[in-house]
């Protein structure tokens, strides 16, 4: 969760680019029966999951977003988690995560903080310009955060 790239964008879908590695890591990480495809995303509603952006103006790349940009975006999102009440909330990027909060030694997987009562994770953002996680990271790390969820709602 950070910004739709430009492809996404163009597709109004979310990880629309083919070949981006968020399906994938989805599936491999246990949360889907099978790799859906960007135009399958209201189906994850079905496992519990949903997808919103920190920022909705489509970039090329992450870098382009302003520290403003990313803390405006994080008020909205607080609002949006109030009123949808997730157990978790994950970001996809640890850079815009650090910005939008302020926390700037901020690492991936489970937070010390609740954004608006719902428990905090932060992922790799599963773009291909993200050459530091290769696909089974992006499956382990989606992994850990679906066995958090598991155990905390069992």
């Amino acid at each position: 969760m950070q910004c739709p790239g430009l492809y996404s964008g163009a597709i109004r879908h979310h990880f629309g680019r083919p070949g981006n590695r968020f399906w994938p890591a989805l599936h491999a990480s246990g949360f889907t029966p099978r790799i859906l495809s960007p135009f399958d995303e209201r189906g994850l509603l079905e496992y519990g999951l949903g997808i919103t952006n920190l920022v909705e103006r489509t970039t090329a790349t992450a870098a382009e977003l302003s520290a403003d940009e990313l803390v405006a975006g994080a008020r909205i999102l607080a609002a949006k988690v109030k009123r949808y009440g997730p157990g978790f909330v994950a970001f996809l990027g640890v850079t815009s995560y650090r910005a939008a909060y302020g926390v700037p030694k901020a690492a991936l997987g489970s937070q010390p903080v609740l954004l608006a009562g719902s428990k905090v994770w932060v992922l790799p953002n599963p773009s291909g310009l993200n050459a530091h996680h290769q696909p089974a990271d992006l499956a382990r790390l989606f992994g850990e955060l679906r066995e958090a969820r598991e155990n905390a709602s069992g």
